[in-house]
């Protein structure tokens, strides 16, 4: 069932009017997104047409923009990249960490976030690996799946790195499997202090090496006196690192994995209503112990802060270390398995994307909704914006 008011909606009744008024200030990315969102399921991507073999009943159906960025094109990519991750995951206890940096980081992240959330995700990973590796805390090689969130719940800008861990790994020497303590991973004081010595120090890196730029509020921080005036507030604070009560086995995990790795800035099943250029959303306080709360701001900001959250054409959300990096997870994992006296589960099948349809929704495509008939292909049809291009 469609939801009461979508992103796309937003979108159309006032992105026009939003790049009117900040158009000076929209780099190619944001617009590329909310074209894309526009589109996405409407004649401008062409589609094709179905009828029910036995009523008759024509339906067409729409093309997906499949942007990274969009509520609606989320569902099919997740399901398509957990089935990849299935055959990876080892039958041990997973933690979940979460690595946060401070605001004053988090604005110089916004205005160079190629470089920046780079330097996030090796700084957690590094952290991560060093702690694990050495023996007074675990003493073992371990994987890691990180993904990047940039967004809270009401939608500031808000950079951190959820991490999924298997509970041990192999030893140093690669002869023996060592475990975490059933509901203890790492210490997340150790964690933090060093999370936070290894981004500064890339971060101070990269301004030596002429890599950021700031402008606006931070335009100051091109004089390195300013620069280092600047970072010693985050030097001298706690940064927020926890970790997650462990999952169970390889099922849960999946599930987790699944809320976790393809959201968006915001689902449209949080959107409540479109009224007098004012969204009203649900959100939740984590700072009044997890309360449930409506927001409603203008249209034009509520655009403004789903754009924060757009990501440079290329760059990886999802990433990789230890022994899951891609270069050498066939062989570490066999090896993880070979350690855990384990077989590897077998491949699942490949299967086309109505049957995926039907294992998300419950509903199949090859079913007329009005009869129960057969539905059948009359063909395609065209798109109607003839210049567009995929922006996924």
């Amino acid at each position: 069932m469609r939801p009461a008011v979508e992103v796309a909606d937003i979108f159309r009744r006032h992105g026009e009017s939003y790049l009117q008024a900040h158009g000076s200030h929209i780099g190619r990315v944001e617009r590329r997104v909310m074209a894309a969102i526009t589109a996405c399921r409407t004649a401008a991507l062409g589609g094709h047409v179905e009828r029910c073999a036995d009523c008759g009943m024509l339906r067409v159906a729409y093309c997906s923009c499949r942007n990274r960025h969009c509520p609606k094109c989320q569902g099919l990519a997740r399901a398509e990249w957990l089935d990849a991750r299935e055959t990876e995951l080892l039958p041990v206890p997973h933690f979940h960490i979460v690595l946060t940096v401070p605001p004053t980081a988090a604005a110089i992240a916004f205005q160079n976030k190629a470089v920046v959330y780079d330097i996030l995700f090796q700084a957690a990973a590094e952290t991560l690996r060093t702690v694990a590796a050495d023996p007074k805390h675990l003493g073992a090689e371990i994987g890691i799946l990180a993904v990047l969130h940039t967004w809270g719940q009401n939608l500031h800008h808000h950079p951190h790195i959820h991490c999924i861990v298997p509970g041990g790994g192999p030893s140093l020497d690669h002869k023996r499997w060592i475990a975490s303590r059933p509901r203890f991973f790492l210490p997340v004081r150790v964690l933090s202090r060093l999370f936070r010595r290894l981004f500064l120090k890339r971060l101070t890196d990269a301004f030596k090496a002429d890599r950021l730029r700031f402008f606006g509020e931070l335009a100051g921080l091109t004089d390195p006196v300013a620069f280092t005036n600047y970072l010693a507030a985050p030097r001298s604070s706690d940064w927020v690192v926890y970790a997650k009560r462990p999952f169970g086995g390889p099922r849960q995990v999946l599930r987790y994995l699944g809320r976790y790795t393809h959201r968006v800035a915001i689902a449209n099943s949080r959107l409540i209503k479109l009224e007098d250029a004012c969204v009203s959303f649900r959100w939740r306080d984590y700072r009044d112990s997890s309360t449930l709360k409506v927001m409603t701001l203008a249209a034009e900001e509520f655009i403004r802060r789903f754009l924060l959250h757009t990501l440079p054409d290329g760059f990886k959300r999802i990433r990789y270390y230890g022994f899951l990096a891609n270069g050498l997870r066939v062989e570490k994992l066999a090896l993880c398995r070979s350690l855990l006296a384990v077989e590897a589960p077998p491949s699942p099948k490949p299967i086309d994307y109505r049957e995926r349809y039907k294992q998300l929704t419950g509903r199949s495509l090859d079913i007329c909704p009005c009869c129960g008939g057969r539905m059948q292909s009359l063909g395609p049809l065209d798109p109607t914006d003839p210049i567009w291009c995929d922006s996924s």
